[in-house]
């Protein structure tokens, strides 16, 4: 196989998922709706009782609808990387991935081919919202919104390649919904999305270092310093880290000989 192979089955893989995505309009919708519903109605109605003081990345006191904005693109990407994990569920069994899993190519490279896919389609809702939300006045700086795109295609590939791994050992796509519930929520409420490290910390240091450690609050952090021109050392390594150590999971699970579709077969 040659360079030209890998760049062509790339293409098509990354082409068909854009497409795809292009063509499905409601799952557009859906993916906006949500983030918004949360911007617009739960940031207004907890305005005045969870006002955010002075702390990094932010130089002055803000709004909390300014504080989450970050966290929930966090959401888009996290709901997005679990529903490309759930399209794998469908096409593993009667739809493209299963020729696609038996194409003379490496697996690992198939495999993050559709991880980056589904990133690439994470990053076009993510900024389509924060275009919304710039107009909510929600203003980051512009270098921001440059800054950012490391940052979420980073994260984007960590939660698509956790929802990749939970996809290996999963048949049918009922047992995928339940296992979600015990993912996403977990995930999302247990992490700085919503509230401040130090928060937590008042109400419950059990709590706090939960989420101090949850690999989405690091994601959600370093997307925050990102999108304020700044760079978040601790949480970079760490979302680095927990994106390889996911991705390699994905792979030993979709590995025919050792990973768990074998297991589950015997």
């Amino acid at each position: 196989m040659r360079l030209l192979h890998y760049l062509r089955a790339l293409n098509a893989i990354v082409g068909r998922e854009l497409l795809r995505f292009l063509h499905q309009r409601g799952r557009f919708v859906a993916a906006l709706v949500r983030p918004l519903v949360w911007l617009f109605i739960f940031a207004a109605g907890f305005r005045s009782t969870l006002g955010i003081a002075v702390t990094p990345p932010y130089q002055t006191y803000i709004l909390y609808e300014e504080y989450i904005t970050p966290g929930l693109v966090g959401m888009i990407l996290l709901f997005n990387g679990m529903q490309s994990s759930l399209s794998m569920v469908y096409d593993r069994e009667m739809g493209s991935m299963r020729i696609l899993l038996v194409a003379p190519l490496p697996r690992w490279y198939l495999l993050s081919s559709k991880l980056l896919a589904s990133t690439c389609v994470s990053i076009l809702q993510v900024y389509v919202f924060l275009a919304i939300a710039y107009l909510y006045d929600i203003q980051p700086p512009p270098v921001g919104y440059l800054a950012v795109l490391p940052a979420l295609v980073l994260v984007g590939l960590m939660l698509g390649a956790l929802g990749m791994f939970l996809s290996s050992f999963i048949k049918q796509l009922e047992n995928f919904a339940g296992v979600m519930n015990f993912v996403i929520f977990p995930m999302f409420f247990l992490s700085t999305a919503l509230y401040p490290l130090w928060r937590l910390q008042e109400s419950s240091p059990l709590l706090a270092t939960l989420a101090r450690y949850n690999p989405f609050s690091q994601g959600v952090e370093l997307i925050r310093f990102a999108l304020y021109g700044q760079f978040n050392r601790y949480a970079f390594l760490y979302t680095l880290v927990t994106m390889f150590v996911f991705l390699a999971l994905a792979i030993w699970g979709y590995n025919p000989s050792k990973g768990l579709m074998t297991r589950r077969g015997r």
